[in-house]
Parts: C-alpha cells; sequence; structure tokens
C-alpha cells in the first residue's frame, strides 16, 4: 500500500460491515452511487457522487478519518483529513 503522508493509518479496524448498501440511504429509501466503507467502526454510507453523500457525513460527524472503496474489485483507502488516495496493493 501507497502510505505518502497519512498519518491515520494506525486507527484502522478490523470491521464487519453494517449493511449490503448505504446504511442511511437504506433507512430512508434513498438512493446511491458508489459505496465506502469506513475503517475505523465498519459504517458503510454512500460517495460523493451520490446524492446523499453520507461516507463524508459520517466523517463529519464521527472524525473517523479512513474509508475504503466497498465496490467489487476495487481496492483503494481515501483519508479525509489527510486528502490522500491510497491503492492497496
Amino acid at each position: 500500500m501507497s502510505t505518502a503522508s497519512c498519518s491515520h493509518l494506525d486507527q484502522i479496524q478490523d470491521v464487519t460491515p453494517s449493511a449490503e448498501g448505504c446504511e442511511d440511504c437504506l433507512k430512508i429509501g434513498g438512493r446511491w452511487v458508489h459505496l465506502r466503507l469506513c475503517l475505523i467502526c465498519g459504517h458503510v454510507g454512500c460517495c460523493d457522487s451520490s446524492p446523499n453523500k453520507h461516507a463524508t457525513q459520517h466523517y463529519h460527524a464521527t472524525g473517523h478519518p479512513i474509508v475504503q472503496s466497498f465496490e467489487p474489485g476495487e481496492n483503494w483507502l481515501w483519508c479525509y483529513p489527510d486528502q490522500l488516495f491510497m491503492e492497496v496493493n
């Protein structure tokens, strides 16, 4: 994994996804484009291309810094505070 200058990797936990889709969209009947998995608590939220941007809302509400793509075949992480994209080898 390319770690560049992310100082939050030590916060990553072994998580269980909270839902099969965006947890918050499922509650309100919303729709999503792509999914992100919080690597601190397991919250599954929708990406910023989705109408409700629940993954980013989760970050702002909790401060949990790192998400991973929850899309099949995508192996990358995003650190919100460092604004850093990291590919997982």
